[in-house]
């Protein structure tokens, strides 16, 4: 006999299907463009050149985002909680300046940060445009939605 239950109400406890995932992964991916763009257009020592590029630089990032910072969120967790989670400002600023350096090993992908401070305050932008769009356009239910 299982030691749990697991109510479903709505019919909502599905996994999404592979068209469903694929369309997340796009909107996120989209999302983090223009994330990306914004924050290039506000901070004058980013510098982001066509949408080509663009898109590059969000697929690089968003790679990073879901590979990569989880390993550091966890090994800087007494970090993290001595500051109350500001210290995630640190961690999206050093995946932005890697995304960057990333970025610049291709002749094609034309996206420079000049400073800490342009990477540390696009970090900030990309982070707040990226929550925003995506209470206005979330991904899991149009991956509901599709499949």
């Amino acid at each position: 006999m299982p030691d749990f239950v697991v109510v479903t109400v709505g019919g909502r406890n599905r996994e999404p299907s592979g068209a469903g995932r694929v369309a997340a992964f796009v909107v996120r991916w989209l999302t983090t463009a223009v994330a990306v763009w914004v924050a290039a257009g506000l901070v004058g020592g980013i510098h982001l050149e066509g949408w080509g590029s663009t898109l590059a630089v969000a697929l690089i990032l968003g790679l990073l985002n879901a590979y990569l910072k989880p390993l550091m969120v966890f090994g800087s967790l007494p970090a993290l909680v001595l500051t109350l989670g500001l210290f995630l400002i640190l961690i999206n600023t050093a995946l932005l300046a890697l995304t960057a350096w990333i970025a610049g090993k291709f002749d094609s992908i034309r996206f420079d940060i000049d400073s800490f401070w342009a990477a540390f305050w696009g970090a900030v932008i990309i982070s707040l445009v990226s929550f925003f769009l995506s209470r206005i356009i979330n991904p899991k239910k149009i991956a509901e939605r599709v499949g």
